[in-house]
């Protein structure tokens, strides 16, 4: 949590996050959400405790395959949809912040 974020009992700023992700939150909604992520964060520790050394490794829990199709054009979303969720345009384009100085 470095670069800005302040941490808060160990966990995450819940108010730092929701800026970061242009929400506007209550205080209110805050104070609730930082006790959840709170919990989460906790009990996250307390399965980072238990001893899994005898535990096989797996990437699921049941078999996967691919289901293949046909890679075919579609349609995607329009200009106009994508633009009207920036919060910064310049010539129809999707202005960010620079981050590379």
């Amino acid at each position: 949590m470095e670069n800005g974020a302040q941490q808060q009992s160990g966990g995450l700023d819940v108010a730092y996050v929701a800026h970061l992700a242009r929400l506007q939150l209550t205080d209110d909604e805050i104070a609730l959400f930082q006790g959840q992520m709170e919990q989460i964060v906790h009990y996250v520790e307390k399965i980072g405790k238990l001893d899994v050394s005898e535990v096989a490794p797996l990437s699921h829990t049941v078999s996967v395959s691919n289901v293949w199709r046909e890679d075919e054009p579609r349609r995607g979303i329009r200009h106009e949809q994508v633009m009207a969720n920036a919060p910064d345009q310049r010539e129809g384009l999707i202005a960010v912040p620079k981050i590379v100085e």
